[in-house]
């Protein structure tokens, strides 16, 4: 079986990738021998990419339902053309419009699509999106603005070249009937088509989607796989054929698992199918933030209808909780990280693009930050590169605030909860492939003993379980300082714990250090995560300085490093960060002071107290003689703690005039925490240095550790 060959990859992929296909373009045809013992033409799948320009407008007054604008757009007056991914938050006159708004683009569909599934796919519209192809209702995705969502428009369509228009009506309008709930959240709403929109053309019998769970079995040092492929025939006729997969490594093209056999299926007219797979994966390459392996799957359905093929990338891992630590692959890890709110800059808001986030995960990475969260399901770009780079990320429905459940009985309110598991189903659907999402977060900073917001959660972590029950369950909770027992967070695989001592609430690092304590005697056999921590200049009484930022990032540090017990720690946070309730700034940017670097991305001293503060490297002593030197490198027992495998210590050494002349590298042994380790470094250069910079480099190329020597006068 050849996937490469004759698939077009799965969303994640086509997402990840910056090329697009036009419109219109023709349907990929290919032949294949091995179905039905014969050659057949083969429908496979085609993605185009529906980004770009659109026409766009607001409807203040609500009149374009009343006056059709969905089936004559050119109704819609003021409208202009605007480039999609959109939002119209970051626009001066629009910064406060929170309600309707229409968007309309064409295409246009060849003959050879007549016989094709055809899905319009969106990775999220803010909040509430209802769609119309050709005037005609296509369907809508209600008050949930952070998740993917797909419409079947096959029946809608106009083939021959005739153009067909898509017209989107967005409502960004604050709700009390959805999470996050009315004006509860701190972080900015932005209206719009804010993430990519396509087309899928695919068979009308095909794979929707692949879920995977590999995990390694670390006695018999294999991989178990378990392959879920959920199948469509949306033909009039029932639909016999065979499925197959395969398991590639693309650093060698070489097929691990599977196509060694087919499996028969059958499915019913207008009927779907989820078809399971199990298979052992021998000697798998684990995937950890410092060595971040992925493997390609491969599956096909054939029959003699055609073929369709899909791939999906997938790592090998496990985070586990036992006896209160955290083990990542059976190591046990303490990890430090810092959260990162996107949507920030005030150019671009949530439609933010690679430009944005790349550098700013790459910065996460710099910051020798392995390990985040975020408040709501993020863009799946920004999760395949956590996957690529190695970053660990919790993310989160987004029920934010004790307010959420604010005036409610025993029970919250039917609609919320609802919408609170159709956040949390299509969350994990669409991200749980992903071996950098290690915990999925139910909510933040909810009143976790109040009963409305207890029964919440706990209804949740259920639904979770029954969801993704390897995947580690959790909630981010400020309510744990006063009788923690009574805390829906005791029913959750870690505590977790926002505080913000010398900030948003009065008490220092000795005030912390009582509060792990009593945590710990409650919940012995849980690990202890500080969430969230850090310095708000949020009101009067705390203006901005970096000083202070420094200090709670340091001796909290000190704090959670003496308690073996944390198991890691989130700072808040890398930005400063828009929000509908800033107290800084106007317009776009309304925002609050809490990152190491400001809206623009500019560093605060702070940024290099993160990084020191968040470096596996203890110390680093140099000596030398000539063009040589030994350098002694220690990392840390405490926090973080995990075993450095694979690390490279690299010097560059600069002549007379500061220019750069000679670089040498060599690789170090495994480091367990607590260990040292002396390595040397020869320069050939027949010049003594002027100075040598050192850096200590992680597997994945990142510097975790700088320094520089300088000759003395």
């Amino acid at each position: 079986m050849d996937c490469g060959g004759i698939g077009v990859p799965t969303r994640r992929h086509f997402l990840a990738s910056t090329a697009g296909l036009a419109a219109g373009a023709g349907l990929a045809i290919a032949s294949d021998a091995a179905a039905e013992g014969s050659v057949v033409n083969a429908l496979i799948a085609e993605l185009i990419d529906l980004c770009g320009e659109w026409r766009f407008a607001i409807d203040p007054h609500n009149r374009g339902l009343q006056q059709r604008w969905y089936s004559a757009p050119e109704a819609a007056p003021d409208s202009r053309t605007v480039v999609v991914p959109h939002t119209w938050q970051i626009e001066p006159a629009l910064v406060d419009y929170y309600g309707t708004a229409w968007y309309e683009r064409g295409f246009t569909a060849p003959a050879a699509w007549a016989d094709a599934l055809i899905t319009l796919q969106f990775e999220a519209v803010f909040h509430t999106a209802t769609v119309w192809v050709n005037g005609e209702l296509a369907g809508e995705h209600i008050r949930k603005g952070y998740t993917a969502f797909t419409l079947d428009i096959s029946h809608l369509v106009r083939y021959q070249d005739q153009r067909n228009s898509i017209v989107v009506r967005v409502d960004n309008a604050f709700d009390d009937r959805m999470l996050p709930r009315g004006h509860s959240s701190d972080w900015a709403l932005d209206g719009g088509i804010y993430r990519p929109v396509q087309l899928l053309v695919s068979p009308k019998t095909c794979i929707e989607r692949i879920d995977i769970e590999a995990l390694p079995d670390l006695a018999s040092g294999t991989g178990r796989l378990t392959f879920v492929a959920h199948l469509r025939n949306a033909r009039t006729k029932p639909w016999v054929g065979e499925i197959q997969f395969r398991v590639v490594d693309p650093e060698t093209d070489v097929a691990l698992a599977g196509g060694s056999g087919a499996h028969r299926i059958q499915l019913k007219a207008q009927s779907r199918l989820d078809q399971r797979i199990d298979a052992t994966l021998v000697s798998p390459k684990l995937w950890h933030f410092d060595h971040p392996h992925l493997y390609r799957l491969e599956c096909r359905i054939s029959g003699a209808a055609g073929i369709h093929c899909v791939t999906e990338s997938f790592g090998v891992r496990r985070l586990e909780a036992k006896a209160g630590r955290l083990y990542l692959n059976g190591e046990q890890v303490r990890l430090v990280g810092v959260e990162r709110m996107a949507g920030s800059h005030p150019d671009t808001g949530m439609a933010e693009t690679a430009s944005e986030w790349r550098p700013d995960h790459a910065d996460l990475k710099n910051l020798n930050c392995v390990f985040t969260r975020a408040h709501w399901p993020q863009d799946r770009r920004v999760l395949d590169y956590c996957d690529n780079h190695g970053i660990l990320i919790q993310c989160e429905v987004p029920a934010w605030g004790s307010g959420t459940f604010e005036g409610m009985g025993n029970e919250p309110d039917a609609d919320l909860l609802q919408n609170g598991l159709e956040q949390l189903r299509e969350m994990i659907a669409r991200d749980r492939n992903h071996p950098s999402v290690i915990a999925w977060g139910l909510c933040n900073e909810i009143a976790g003993q109040r009963p409305a917001d207890f029964h919440f959660a706990q209804r949740l972590l259920q639904e979770a379980k029954g969801l993704d029950p390897n995947r580690l369950i959790t909630y981010a909770s400020n309510t744990l300082f006063d009788t923690p027992q009574r805390d829906v967070a005791a029913l959750m695989d870690i505590i977790e714990s926002n505080e913000y001592f010398g900030s948003w609430q009065v008490g220092t690092a000795a005030n912390l250090e009582q509060h792990l304590d009593q945590l710990h005697a409650l919940f012995p056999d849980k690990p202890i995560v500080i969430s969230e921590y850090g310095y708000c200049a949020c009101t009067p009484e705390h203006p901005e300085g970096d000083e202070p930022r420094i200090q709670i990032l340091e001796s909290h540090n000190a704090a959670i490093r003496s308690r073996g017990f944390v198991g890691g720690s989130v700072f808040f946070c890398y930005n400063d960060y828009r929000t509908q309730v800033g107290d800084r700034g106007i317009g776009a940017l309304q925002h609050r002071v809490s990152g190491v670097v400001d809206l623009y991305g500019t560093r605060k001293p702070s940024y290099d107290a993160l990084r020191r503060e968040s470096g596996p490297i203890e110390s680093v002593t140099v000596r030398h003689q000539e063009q040589r030197f030994w350098l002694r490198i220690r990392s840390r027992r405490d926090f973080p703690m995990y075993t450095l495998r694979g690390y490279r210590l690299r010097g560059i050494r600069f002549g007379q005039g500061g220019i750069p002349e000679e670089q040498q590298s060599v690789l170090l042994p495994d480091l367990p925490p607590g260990d040292e380790v002396t390595a040397e470094l020869n320069f050939a250069g027949g010049n003594a240095p002027e100075r040598v910079t050192f850096e200590i480099l992680r597997p994945t190329h990142f510097s975790t550790y700088s320094l520089e020597w300088k000759r003395s006068a």
